[in-house]
């Protein structure tokens, strides 16, 4: 039987993970067992601890790989995966010693994200 090539359009392929936006809600309510008080906490704490960090990261200090790391765990426990992502694409080229400035834009724009999205969320309640 012959072999039958076809030339196919190519197509992106769907995310892995559905992305609904800066935080993963269904996450962060399993880390805080369903309490919407403890939440509310833990993300004003995240709001103000990733502005703290970013500010830091941005002048790209000599401890600059260890913030980003403290910032991507601290952003992967509140479901905050883009900024988790983000980090560890710096983290990345701070490794392999390559450029920084995409992947420190791409945390920055992240790290803005998740905050205006906390910063909407806490003034609602």
């Amino acid at each position: 039987m012959p072999l039958h090539l076809e030339r196919v359009q190519w197509m992106p392929s769907p995310p892995l993970v559905p992305d609904d936006g800066p935080i993963d809600f269904p996450h962060l309510q399993r880390m805080t067992m369903g309490d919407s008080s403890l939440e509310r906490e833990v993300l004003a704490m995240f709001a103000a601890q990733s502005s703290e960090l970013i500010e830091k990261i941005v002048k790209m200090p000599a401890d600059v790989a260890e913030l980003t790391h403290k910032l991507k765990g601290s952003a992967q426990a509140v479901g905050a995966f883009r900024i988790t992502e983000a980090a560890e694409w710096l983290e990345s080229a701070l490794r392999d010693n390559i450029d920084t400035a995409e992947a420190l834009m791409t945390l920055t724009d992240a790290v803005l994200e998740a905050r205006a999205e906390i910063d909407v969320l806490l003034k609602r309640s």
